[in-house]
């Protein structure tokens, strides 16, 4: 049986006639930038995540960085990031004017460990930036309390974990300010690009609304160096109707990570690891393995597409190669040993007995 690794297609096809609707809501509407579409999604975004405030920007990246500049934090400051993650983590702090610094993770939830944040704080850092990685909360308590007593801010990335609790809390509320990225394989995806800040501070909340929009205000008036980052009324129309499905999705999520922690028996395979005060949203379903690369070619032969989050981590990139003789073994590890098995709300039953099959009846000798 022919498993795909996602399927937006069939999920979509669900929301067929409400996002037609929408679409035909905007086109007659004549407004298309930071109308009301976007007005309603973000309010309806904040109230969902327990924020005071939402703001759409133009890509998960961009929420990151004006979050950054926001708080006033760049050239000269250090801001704490995992040392696995996808590169926009680092990339966004790059873009501030900032310096990314490496925590490695707990090599049990791959997310940053707050053990290891007291050793990578000096008098240059301004930020802890804990992503909720894979779509599983990062052990936050501990986070903010480290920040709490070094005047530090905590900015989620909740790009891959919409919908994930933390000790009864949803991501997003859980520090500061928060970023996510509406990026189409996300849990909760546009039809395009698209990303959010959330924050209870009305102040940041305003200052990221004027940076996103060429420092404005009020029309043709400056005050700051902006940007263009805006989240457009279509994308948002899109993404009002996906919100109201997000909670079901995410349980099919969780039900087919129940299916496949229960049902994979292969002595060559880790699964995750999930804490009890976490509810995961699995956003991908990574699996470790010391022949990674000899699995994903069997999954292949089985007609299973699989994926690498992330090959090659951020410092081991060459846009950061003044970092490449930094020592990540944790980090090194996981990129080296990941596989992200299939997972998405429409896949169906069979397709899940396919793949756990698949990855039981894997030896290192099937593939030569």
């Amino acid at each position: 049986m022919k498993v795909p690794f996602l399927d937006l297609k069939a999920l979509h096809q669900e929301l067929k006639t409400e996002l037609g609707a929408a679409f035909e809501r905007v086109l007659d509407s004549g407004w298309y930038i930071v109308g009301r579409e976007l007005e309603s999604f973000e309010a309806q975004f904040a109230e969902y995540c327990g924020a005071a405030h939402c703001v759409g920007v133009g890509n998960g990246l961009d929420a990151i960085h004006l979050l950054l500049e926001a708080y006033g934090i760049g050239v000269g400051d250090e801001v704490l990031v995992p040392s696995n993650t996808f590169i926009a983590t680092w990339l966004a702090v790059t873009r501030a004017g900032a310096t990314p610094v490496a925590v490695e993770p707990d090599p049990h939830t791959y997310n940053i460990d707050p053990a290891a944040l007291e050793a990578a704080i000096t008098p240059r850092t301004a930020a802890i930036i804990p992503v909720h990685l894979y779509g599983q909360p990062a052990d936050m308590d501990p986070v903010n309390r480290i920040a709490e007593h070094h005047k530090l801010i905590v900015i989620e990335d909740a790009a891959q974990a919409q919908g994930a609790r933390y000790r009864d809390r949803l991501v997003g509320s859980l520090g500061h300010a928060a970023a996510t990225s509406f990026y189409p394989g996300k849990n909760l995806g546009a039809l395009g690009d698209g990303g959010a800040v959330l924050t209870s501070d009305a102040a940041i909340a305003d200052r990221v609304r004027e940076l996103r929009n060429y420092g404005s205000k009020v029309k043709y008036q400056h005050d700051k160096l902006g940007y263009n980052s805006r989240l457009d009324e279509l994308q948002a129309a899109f993404l009002s109707v996906k919100l109201r499905s997000l909670d079901a999705w995410n349980n099919q999520r969780r039900e087919i990570a129940r299916r496949y922690k229960e049902g994979i028996h292969n002595a060559e395979i880790v699964t995750p690891s999930v804490p009890d005060w976490a509810a995961p949203v699995w956003h991908l379903y990574v699996v470790r393995t010391l022949h990674r690369d000899r699995l994903q070619q069997y999954l292949r032969e089985c007609q299973i597409d699989t994926m690498i989050h992330y090959p090659v981590p951020p410092h081991r990139q060459r846009c950061y190669a003044e970092m490449t003789s930094l020592y990540l073994p944790i980090a090194e590890q996981l990129s080296a040993e990941s596989l992200s098995l299939p997972i998405f709300p429409s896949m169906h039953g069979d397709e899940v007995d396919s793949v756990i099959n698949a990855v039981n009846n894997f030896v290192v000798d099937s593939v030569l």
